[in-house]
């Protein structure tokens, strides 16, 4: 049995709208008894004997059917959540800058999006691996930033999400605390 982070996108934002309550009723009632989520942005963690592959399709089917939207997920191991926070270079809290990291299962969507923001006078960015990308925003300017705005392209949007990296952090630690048995 493995830990797995489950990542939704778009929720709770531009009309899809799903009470954390109502998500993890439905994955509990798809098999993941164990299923909790954190915040309110789609974030959840759960146990199961499926591989990542399998817990992705589970988890897409399962709200398509309960909530009736296009589903679309990145699942983690446990274990990865906590190698991508330990990997990033930037500060989970600062004054100054704000550390997201774009997550995706389809890693050349990622590698385009990586190619996009490198060409971007001025923007930090550092590739974690092949499902991660950090990368900075200025405090208070993160939807306005040129990256953000090309993040937000139709060619990205539908196969990535984006964290912050204190909610990563969050989610490492719930994740960390599931006991497989």
């Amino acid at each position: 049995m493995g830990s797995y982070a489950v990542f939704l996108r778009g929720i709770n934002v531009g009309g899809i709208n799903i009470k954390m309550a109502a998500l993890r009723d439905a994955l509990q009632a798809a098999g993941f008894q164990d299923a909790g989520t954190l915040l309110a942005s789609g974030n959840v963690v759960l146990t199961s004997t499926l591989g990542a592959a399998a817990v992705k399709r589970t988890c897409e089917k399962c709200l398509r059917d309960a909530f009736g939207y296009d589903a679309w997920v990145v699942v983690l191991e446990a274990g990865r959540v906590a190698e991508l926070v330990a990997a990033c270079p930037y500060p989970a809290d600062d004054k100054a800058t704000h550390t997201y990291i774009t997550l995706s299962s389809d890693q050349g969507v990622l590698d385009e999006l990586d190619a996009a923001g490198a060409a971007l006078e001025g923007h930090q960015q550092k590739r974690l691996g092949p499902e991660a990308l950090a990368w900075l925003a200025p405090a208070g300017g993160t939807l306005d930033s040129p990256f953000s705005k090309i993040s937000a392209k139709a060619r990205f949007k539908a196969a990535t999400t984006t964290r912050n990296l204190r909610t990563l952090v969050k989610v490492r630690d719930a994740a960390s605390r599931l006991q497989p048995s």
